[in-house]
């Protein structure tokens, strides 16, 4: 398993303040969802100087190009771990520049479900994330249709939604919340 799974709770960063709200936390884990390109190198430094996995969200980053171009800057330049995308041709570009991938699917019908499995078999990326994440039967269904680690994420906003996505095979959860970050590690569940 790639060392980035070692964690069950993965901080999804969606506002520069919350870097250092995550540096707080034990999470060893993020994916990097705010920024332009003029800052994205800073706060991929920031997070890497402090032992973190950084996972840049390529959609969500301004003036960075969805192609071939684009993930050489984000893998010369930047530098983080990997990327989150729900492309599958930037999965397929940022391996070739030795960056992990996480595939994102959004579980909207069931035409989604099966297509987005037959481009995750077809490319297959080190971790697939499936949304939104308070849908333990699809995570259940998930696991078993493919041997690729499933993260989840999107409107969890309570340990049990964690809990219940966990328990239905997920290898980790993200979010977005803060305080939720704060206080899994503070209980000290999931570790």
């Amino acid at each position: 398993m790639a060392l980035f799974l070692q964690d069950r709770l993965i901080a999804a960063i969606k506002q520069p303040k919350h870097i250092e709200q995550f540096l707080l936390t034990k999470w060893k884990t993020a994916f990097l969802q705010t920024g332009t390109i003029s800052v994205v190198k800073r706060y991929v430094d920031v997070l890497k100087e402090n032992g973190r996995y950084v996972f840049i969200h390529v959609e969500k980053i301004p003036g960075i190009s969805y192609d071939k171009e684009g993930l050489q800057f984000l893998a010369k330049f930047v530098r983080p771990h990997g990327i989150v995308t729900t492309k599958s041709t930037l999965v397929q570009l940022a391996k070739k520049e030795g960056l992990w991938t996480i595939q994102r699917l959004f579980l909207v019908d069931t035409d989604a479900v099966e297509n987005g499995l037959k481009q995750v078999s077809e490319i297959t990326p080190d971790a697939l994330e499936v949304m939104p994440g308070i849908v333990p039967e699809m995570v259940a269904n998930l696991v078993q249709r493919t041997n690729i680690p499933i993260i989840t994420g999107g409107l969890v906003q309570h340990r049990h939604h964690i809990t219940q996505a966990l328990q239905s095979g997920a290898i980790a959860v993200s979010t977005g919340n803060p305080t939720l970050w704060k206080t899994v590690q503070k209980e000290g569940l999931y570790d």
